[in-house]
């Protein structure tokens, strides 16, 4: 018994050095790929005076422990020197160099730019910080880097080293680490809008996470229930497996599952990175008989990946340090005690606070309840700016007619999906504070590129709600923010308002 459970384990929580060398050059691209878009929005998201002023980030992340590299200066040269860090430490992960510094490089400086764009943040944001500390445990360039070419020069031996799985307590926490994300979003979706079948003929709207191919897809109801009830079995059943069952056919399919499975919500849905870094978690799950099965196909003149038999029972398992493995447990511990709270009955109190601080410091964020309760309703943002010509433009969708019911295009009409998130989270109240920072940034962003005669004179962002939940349709609409700032007190609002009227 106790040996077939330790051969369970071993199955189910060693990976191949071939498959994390797949997965370090995968994140490595991702992070590159993120600090390159990223600089589209550079002066409006990360210059001092920009949509997101560090005092009020600060007040926003409310607790020292959310720290970030560019919360040490208030200058927007700091945060230009903490973009390019995380585009430089990208590429070093990439081709594999500086071992396990490479990636505390990548998770410090990916840390920091998530944090000093906050209320940008998507789901995709965190389980990249969460792969990236696990990989701080694992030797993620054993295989396929710089650092295999170097200790073949130096000791000559194969540039990858021996082929071997590993086993460690980081590897055991990036597969549960998988997990926990299906099975959180799985748990959460667990409702009517689900069972119904209705979910995502709503999430696929443009007014709300569709893109334009997810909106066609939603408007066929009886594909749409597909999708619906099929996503949900994925998301409970396909975790279950990987842990269950892992034999190398059934995680082989469920790599080919799960790739297939976000790149068609990259095609379907606007949610930033979540897709391609989805698709990367599961790249370090390949089995090992797949390296071997390609190593059998290639032909060339050295043949097929083997070992001396000697170098392969001594190398078939590399296990960890234990002071390694001890600190990576102590984090997981951290990890675990955060998903549990976030899918318990008291998921909408806040962690202790000692618990909090830790999940914060470490980046530990384990709350996936992503599309949960999908409403059945559309929402959509718009702006309403007067130009000093006297014409009245959607600064948001540049510069277009203004749209008040359902604009073309809804949130995919907007530059891209960090300001659909932006607009997403503006209406909740913690949120709310960045509202005058937000339109004061985006009209003089639009007055630095624009001639005097269509610079912006005031503007208006709104938020609205059309709600399908009874036979009457309901329409709410909230004034997000405005520029210049409103009076609290209603000094100069009356003016305005005669402005407005005598329009």
């Amino acid at each position: 018994m106790l040996t077939a459970m330790n051969s369970w384990v071993g199955r189910a929580f060693s990976l191949d050095a071939r498959s994390l060398a797949v997965f370090r050059l995968a994140l490595g691209l991702i992070i590159c790929t993120d600090a390159l878009l990223r600089t589209r929005d550079f002066t409006l998201m990360f210059a001092a005076d920009g949509m997101f002023p560090l005092s009020v980030l600060r007040g926003y992340l409310s607790d020292p422990c959310a720290w970030s590299l560019a919360f040490c200066v208030d200058a927007t040269w700091w945060s230009a020197v903490v973009l390019a860090l995380e585009g430089v430490a990208g590429v070093v992960l990439a081709v594999g160099w500086g071992g396990r510094w490479a990636t505390v490089a990548a998770w410090v400086a990916v840390v920091s730019v998530v944090r000093r764009t906050a209320p940008a943040t998507n789901a995709g944001d965190l389980w990249l910080i969460c792969l990236l500390f696990w990989g701080m445990f694992l030797p993620l360039t054993a295989a396929w880097s710089l650092d295999a070419c170097w200790r073949r020069d130096h000791a000559s031996r194969d540039s990858n080293g021996p082929v071997c799985q590993i086993f460690s307590a980081a590897t055991v926490a990036i597969v549960l680490q998988i997990a926990a994300v299906y099975v959180s979003a799985g748990l959460a979706k667990c409702n009517e809008s689900w069972f119904s079948g209705d979910a995502f003929s709503y999430a696929l709207s443009v007014h709300d996470h569709g893109t334009h191919w997810g909106s066609v897809v939603g408007s066929f109801a009886p594909l749409a229930k597909l999708i619906t009830w099929s996503v949900l079995a994925i998301e409970l059943v396909g975790p279950c497996l990987l842990i269950a069952w892992p034999l190398p056919s059934v995680r082989l399919s469920l790599v080919a599952l799960f790739l297939s499975f976000h790149l068609a919500i990259c095609v379907l849905m606007s949610v930033g990175i979540f897709g391609p870094v989805g698709m990367a978690a599961w790249l370090a799950v390949v089995p090992t008989e797949f390296w071997g099965w390609l190593a059998d196909r290639r032909h060339s003149s050295q043949g097929p990946e083997t070992l001396p038999k000697k170098d392969t029972k001594k190398n078939a398992l590399a296990r960890a340090k234990p002071l390694a493995d001890w600190l990576c447990a102590g984090c997981g511990a951290i990890a675990i005690a955060s998903f549990a709270h976030h899918n318990s009955p008291f998921r909408h109190s806040p962690l202790p606070a000692p618990l909090a601080s830790a999940v914060r410091l470490t980046g530990l964020h384990q709350d996936w309840n992503m599309f949960g309760q999908v409403l059945r309703q559309e929402q959509w943002v718009y702006s309403r700016a007067q130009l000093a010509s006297g014409h009245i433009v959607d600064v948001l969708r540049q510069g277009r007619g203004v749209e008040p019911l359902q604009p073309a295009g809804g949130f995919s009409s907007l530059p891209h999906h960090r300001w659909h998130k932006i607009f997403w989270e503006l209406p909740h109240p913690p949120a709310r504070i960045f509202s005058a920072s937000i339109a004061a940034a985006i009209a003089h962003q639009w007055n630095r590129t624009h001639a005097p005669a269509e610079c912006v004179h005031t503007l208006e962002i709104r938020f609205a709600r059309l709600s399908n939940d009874s036979s009457l349709d309901t329409l709410h609409e909230l004034l997000l923010a405005t520029w210049p700032p409103r009076d609290p007190h209603g000094s100069g609002n009356l003016d305005r308002l005669l402005e407005e009227q005598g329009e």
